[in-house]
């Protein structure tokens, strides 16, 4: 049994990084959809009062609909959802270190669009304790969407 992260913050490229985790799984392998959330503290203004639990509902709720919108087999992996508080690439580190793999978009949600790895990605790919795949966003795959294994980032 494998035990697969694929960390999910709502891009082209985490979609695509799920994609091919859950293609590449069998049933004996658990897939554990990761996202992450955390507050950028404003320095110098007045915060209205957060609801730390608002947050976490609305973060497990994404998930949950993410797992929804997937045309799941009989024969796939099995799903599991994981909402964590903190800095993507540091939870997704953190997890490295009871999976077998960490399966992760070449780019998410921000940064700077042409950039052929982020931030979270790289930083993943440097510091996993296992072994890392980074899929390249579909717009990254040839004109049929296709994307080249050779291409795969492996650590």
């Amino acid at each position: 049994m494998t035990k697969i992260i694929v960390g999910i913050d709502g891009s082209d490229a985490a979609r695509a990084a799920f994609d091919w985790a859950y293609e590449h799984g069998t049933a004996q392998d658990t897939l554990t959809v990761l996202h992450s959330w955390r507050i950028y503290p404003v320095i110098g203004l007045e915060a209205p009062g957060y609801n730390l639990v608002d947050f976490e509902v609305e973060a497990n709720g994404f998930v949950r609909e993410f797992v929804k919108s997937i045309g799941l087999r009989d024969d796939g992996p099995s799903i599991e959802q994981r909402v964590v508080h903190g800095a993507p690439a540091r939870v997704l580190v953190d997890e490295s270190e009871t999976a077998d793999l960490v399966v992760v978009g070449s780019r998410g949600l921000g940064g700077f669009r042409g950039a052929l790895l982020g931030s979270v990605s790289t930083f993943v790919v440097h510091h996993a304790a296992c072994p890392v795949v980074v899929v390249p966003a579909p717009d990254q795959g040839d004109s049929t969407g296709h994307v080249d294994s050779e291409r795969e980032v492996t650590r």
